[in-house]
């Protein structure tokens, strides 16, 4: 075998060699002024043998033409082995059609480089990560290919991202490989035919963990985490998800933990999962002494991976784990998409309330408190409406909420206030009489904290003209009972002013009778419930107690000097039965419902005109 490749040293000499040969030294000649010699071929075929980065030279036909010892050494063999063996079967470049391609371009001088990693086998068995360079060969057609051993720099990288990718108190996933391993699982490729096409996930969070780290320390916390964290993954190894997909238990941070099923077969499969982890969590553990009882909450959602996003799914997640703690804490609950929808409905309302105040999509509607003696409408209470342009027109149970929470129930309120007052003076002004109609208006107990509402009635009596004797306002009874400071102060100056407080929903909260004395209350409304017991069914008697817990209660609001309004009147009969006990006015659909500003004025002209209305009938639903 004849030498004629510097780089080569066990190359068959071919025609087209040598004339590259002769090439490459008249190139070498005219450049550096000397002659290419067999000194010099010997000192470059020395420095490729001696080099200690395997190479080799790869003709043009993808064979190898010769190879140092380095190479021969990493791949178990001799480098006369290793000559006219194939290239690409030698260090794995067919198995992938990039690389494959990639491969033969630069084999034809149309790419200038080709870089991979590949994994090769040794021949005593052990694996072995290598990077793969190849590139041509200056003045020839030959590609010199050289292969660096980076087992060592991968284990370094595969250690490292463990550290990145593992809590390091229970060694668990984390966070950031929980969503990768997510969003892997939720890729289409991965709900093919061959598998379920579903994914599951329970959201774990314990109840009173932060009372076991204030009290006993974050060294106990850190033990109980890692004890849920290995009873977490007995659960999940012992529930056999193996057989139908993969699992992962991951701590997301803090006490919270998520179990990932891939490939689920259906809710139920969860919910077995969510009471075995549930039943496991409410085992004491036994922490170096230390004995624990903890309980969890967990939300479960089980769907079809298809359309499912991470973000989705997380959120659903978080929403059901949040219900779980709501509904009281140490259960598991399901997703549910309705009870979804009116969240995210209300989410809707609660980020539009304010501006819909300065955009005027509120109405205020009415209706009648009538005198059950004498049927005279003696008042109307004032029931603000949403106009919403995408929900259409909304009742108070659906904002008046929200608008409490986030605190726009003192902008609404005011507003309420001031519509209503002055729409009771244009009543006053176009029917005029002895006895005029009151309005009474709903307060929330935080307009009474958050906002001056002494001040603002004061203001809006006199912007308005309507006398503070025509002017009622209705306060819950949890907000008025109990009340003190700011609260009561505020009650005493609107009573002195000469307007009327009234306790609405009376009987439903703490029916602190001892208060009503010392309150300036003038009114007391009794709950619908009381009510809806007097009703008269056919082929039923009514209960007797009913009764004699209302007379009760009116003989008592009269002792004390108070008016007593009975809400929800449906019937005839309830009427008469309220008026036969002393019950001073009623509400409810038997009279009206709310209607608008209109219905009244005419209402009250044609009482003007004829005496007291009579009632409109029985009606299917209670006011609102």
């Amino acid at each position: 075998m004849t030498q004629r490749h510097p780089a080569a040293p066990a190359t068959t000499a071919t025609p087209d060699r040598d004339d590259r040969r002769a090439d490459y030294r008249a190139d070498h000649q005219a450049e550096y002024g000397t002659e290419y010699g067999t000194e010099y071929e010997a000192d470059y075929r020395a420095a490729f043998n001696a080099a200690h980065l395997p190479m080799a030279v790869v003709d043009r036909t993808g064979h190898i033409a010769g190879a140092n010892e380095a190479l021969a050494a990493l791949l178990g063999s001799e480098p006369h082995l290793l000559a006219g063996q194939s290239a690409a079967e030698l260090v794995d470049l067919a198995s992938e059609a990039r690389t494959w391609q990639a491969y033969q371009e630069v084999l034809r001088g149309r790419q200038a480089r080709l870089r991979c990693t590949r994994r090769l086998k040794h021949p005593d068995g052990h694996s072995l990560w290598t990077e793969i360079t190849l590139g041509p060969v200056p003045g020839t057609g030959d590609v010199l290919l050289s292969v660096a051993d980076i087992s060592d720099r991968r284990d370094l990288q595969a250690r490292l991202r463990h550290l990145q990718m593992h809590d390091p108190v229970t060694r668990l996933p984390n966070r950031a490989l929980f969503f990768e391993r997510l969003s892997a699982a939720l890729e289409a490729s991965s709900y093919g035919q061959s598998g379920t096409g579903r994914i599951g996930l329970c959201y774990l969070d314990l109840d009173g963990f932060k009372a076991v780290n204030d009290t006993l320390g974050h060294r106990v916390g850190d033990r109980l985490l890692t004890a849920v964290a290995q009873r977490l993954t007995q659960c999940a190894d012992q529930s056999g998800y193996g057989r139908t997909g993969g699992h992962l238990v991951a701590r997301l941070g803090g006490d919270e933990f998520a179990l990932l099923v891939e490939e689920s077969t259906g809710t139920e499969q969860l919910a077995d999962l969510a009471r075995s982890v549930l039943a496991a969590v409410q085992e004491p553990f036994d922490l170096a002494g230390q004995r624990l009882s903890v309980s969890a909450s967990i939300g479960v959602v089980e769907r079809a991976a298809a359309g499912t996003s991470a973000t989705g799914l997380m959120q659903a997640a978080d929403t059901t784990l949040y219900w779980a703690k709501a509904d009281g804490k140490a259960r598991w609950t399901l997703f549910d998409p309705e009870r979804n929808a009116h969240r995210m409905t209300r989410q809707a309302l609660s980020s539009t309330l304010r501006p819909a105040v300065e955009r005027g999509e509120f109405t205020v509607e009415y209706q009648p408190l009538v005198d059950l003696e004498s049927g005279a409408v003696r008042g109307v209470e004032a029931l603000v409406r949403w106009n919403h342009p995408q929900f259409g027109l909304l009742t108070p149970n659906r904002f008046i909420g929200i608008a409490e929470e986030d605190g726009s129930i003192v902008q609404l309120g005011r507003w309420v206030l001031r519509t209503a007052c002055r729409q009771a003076r244009r009543w006053q002004i176009e029917q005029p009489s002895d006895s005029p109609v009151f309005v009474s208006v709903n307060v929330a107990v935080r307009q009474v904290w958050d906002s001056d509402l002494v001040g603002d009635v004061a203001e809006i009596l006199a912007e308005t003209g309507l006398a503070p004797q025509l002017l009622q306002l209705e306060l819950t009874e949890s907000a008025v009972m109990g009340s003190a400071g700011r609260p009561l102060q505020a009650l005493q100056a609107l009573s002195d002013m000469g307007v009327r407080i009234a306790i609405d929903d009376f009987g439903t909260g703490y029916s602190n009778l001892a208060y009503l004395s010392r309150l300036p209350v003038s009114v007391l409304k009794l709950d619908g419930s009381f009510v809806r017991g007097f009703r008269y069914e056919e082929g039923s008697h009514p209960n007797p107690a009913d009764e004699t817990i209302v007379e009760a209660l009116v003989q008592l609001a009269h002792r004390l000097g108070l008016t007593v309004t009975a809400e929800c009147v449906e019937t005839a009969g309830q009427a008469a039965r309220l008026r036969r006990v002393g019950c001073d006015t009623g509400q409810g659909w038997l009279y009206s419902r709310a209607v608008a500003p209109e219905a009244i004025a005419a209402i009250i002209s044609r009482q003007a005109a004829a005496g007291p209305a009579q009632p409109e009938g029985p009606a299917p639903h209670p006011e609102v």
